[in-house]
């Protein structure tokens, strides 16, 4: 597989925008996706955010392997890192995340107190990769009527705050993903999400890896999906089951792989074949 490469100028732009914002805000929340929390984490956020405090974010957990997700939410509390596991499509937690934004707080809210500051008020910078649910997020935190506020100090044109609660703003970001992935790992991880787009992706490779990972690590739930009784170690023979079962023929009993590729991966990406998650904390694969 050739190095993925997606680096479009508007995400080189949006880096730039979000280190002029960071001077402007208490608190990064990071949203991560559930199923690929260290893939879905862009390396530059370090760089990038510095010592603010963080909030980390588990967005789609409804549809990750609960069992690793829990793995996940115990690593970071190992790490004293203040995370949350949310689903903004379900709402599973998302009330949740303004207690926990506040939480992340307590240290600055005390030292505001100490010197004479009542003010609890959170000014907060939210951060993730494409298609990570950042909108969703938001939307659902504002109750689908978010309340766009220019007229703040510090704030340019250019700039919209999202009024959540009386005392909470949120400053969204554009998604940026990394110029290249040196770790292909990570890319492919991306791909099977769905948070790059498919043309610069050889599909071919992604779906063949896919099945290989599904066949090691959810066997049945990529049996009971397309009706199989075995799986093959071979990825390609098991596309040819699927798609003898799916009716994917071509003239002469030959097999539409391609066909077959494009319904896995769009039932894999809209998760029919079941929840799933794509790595563990300890080894990452």
């Amino acid at each position: 597989m050739n190095p993925i490469q997606w680096f479009p100028g508007h995400m080189a732009k949006a880096k730039r925008e979000i280190k002029e914002n960071i001077k402007l805000v208490d608190l990064i929340i990071e949203l991560k996706d559930a199923r690929i929390p260290y893939s879905s984490t862009n390396p530059m956020v370090d760089e990038i955010v510095g010592n603010k405090p963080r909030l980390i974010l588990l967005c789609k957990s409804s549809i990750a392997d609960p069992k690793i997700t829990k793995e996940w939410m115990d690593y970071y509390k190992s790490l004293n890192i203040l995370s949350l596991d949310i689903d903004s499509i379900t709402g599973y937690n998302v009330k949740n995340v303004v207690p926990y934004a506040r939480l992340a707080l307590k240290e600055v809210f005390e030292k505001r107190e100490s010197k004479g500051i009542k003010s609890k008020q959170i000014k907060a910078l939210i951060i993730g990769i494409p298609n990570v649910g950042k909108s969703t997020l938001i939307n659902t935190l504002a109750k689908r009527k978010a309340v766009a506020v220019g007229d703040r100090p510090g704030v340019t044109k250019s700039q919209t705050w999202i009024k959540i609660t009386d005392d909470l703003f949120l400053l969204d970001t554009p998604g940026i993903l990394w110029p290249k992935f040196e770790d292909q790992t990570v890319g492919l991880k991306l791909a099977m999400c769905g948070s790059i787009k498919d043309e610069i992706l050889d599909m071919e490779y992604i779906t063949d890896e896919s099945v290989r990972y599904l066949s090691q690590n959810y066997p049945n739930l990529l049996k009971d999906r397309y009706n199989l009784e075995e799986l093959n170690e071979d990825p390609i023979e098991v596309l040819k089951e699927i798609g003898k079962k799916r009716g994917c023929m071509l003239k002469g009993g030959l097999i539409d792989l391609d066909r077959v590729r494009t319904i896995l991966m769009n039932e894999l990406r809209s998760m029919k074949i079941g929840a799933m998650s794509y790595e563990k904390p300890e080894g990452r694969n």
